[in-house]
């Protein structure tokens, strides 16, 4: 799968720019930026038997915070001071969007990047930047965990993250996963930019046809997944381009044919 490192590296300097200390830090994520990135490799899966402890300090695994539904997933640093939380709200804006139901067609996964945050900088994070007594705030699933299952996790979602030990903060893409229930990995989205339309196509898309109509499924086949760009791009002017080409040939076939009969009739 093609990641969209261009927007992850866009995303990570401006977090740096607006963080505390961004001179210092500007240096620092500029040395490391290279190793940042969100590139799951071709059929990546999620380990969904990974254990974490949810914000109420229940134990559930991926597969429980899933709850067999298509889900959303965001690796987040609990304790971050610039991009985490406004990516939060611009997925939560875009779901809301969506028309899809929370809970029934999907859920919203939040991993926490940094082990050493508990189930307190979870909730505060809940809190901080999402309603959680709406319907989507009831189908989000806020986890922490070990060092070994958050690696396992990023490492089978490609997220390539670098930790700044001096200002304590994660240089590290601003990525929104789309999940089938069984942990296959189908699109990472911007969340530059992010709305309904995409995230719904994307939950459309990993629902094996459980999720949505069959308008969604016919747009489907006029919208493609771009997966540089992280968004759906309308397919259509490829179709157009191949339509108005097949045109040509045709017509162009039929007057050959109608000289070569003239010439065949042409007295000689």
């Amino acid at each position: 799968m093609t990641t969209w490192t261009p927007i992850a590296r866009f995303l990570v300097a401006v977090a740096a720019t607006v963080s505390p200390g961004a001179q210092v830090m500007a240096g620092v994520v500029t040395a490391q930026i290279r190793t940042v990135a969100a590139a799951p490799a071709p059929n990546a899966e999620l380990p969904l038997d990974l254990g974490f402890l949810d914000d109420s300090g229940r134990r559930v695994t991926l597969a429980g915070a899933f709850g067999g539904k298509s889900a959303v997933v965001i690796f987040a640093d609990y304790t971050c001071r610039s991009l985490c939380g406004p990516v939060l709200e611009f997925t939560v804006n875009g779901l809301a969007k969506t028309g899809l139901t929370p809970g029934a067609d999907y859920r919203l996964v939040v991993i926490g990047l940094d082990p050493r945050d508990g189930i307190d900088a979870a909730r505060t994070m809940r809190a901080e930047h999402m309603d959680g007594t709406s319907p989507i705030g009831q189908a989000a699933v806020f986890l922490t965990g070990g060092d070994h299952e958050i690696r396992a996790a990023t490492q089978a979602a490609g997220l390539r993250y670098y930790y700044d030990a001096e200002h304590d903060q994660f240089a590290h893409p601003a990525a929104v996963y789309v999940v089938d229930s069984i942990g296959h990995i189908r699109r990472v989205l911007s969340p530059l930019g992010l709305d309904g339309g995409d995230l719904r196509l994307a939950i459309v898309d990993t629902g094996h046809g459980a999720v949505g109509t069959l308008a969604d499924r016919i747009h489907l086949l006029c919208y493609g997944y771009d997966p540089v760009k992280g968004i759906y791009t309308e397919r259509i002017t490829t179709m157009l381009e191949l339509a108005a080409l097949a045109t040509l040939v045709v017509l162009a076939g039929g007057i050959s044919l109608m000289v070569a009969r003239e010439r065949r009739s042409a007295p000689t």
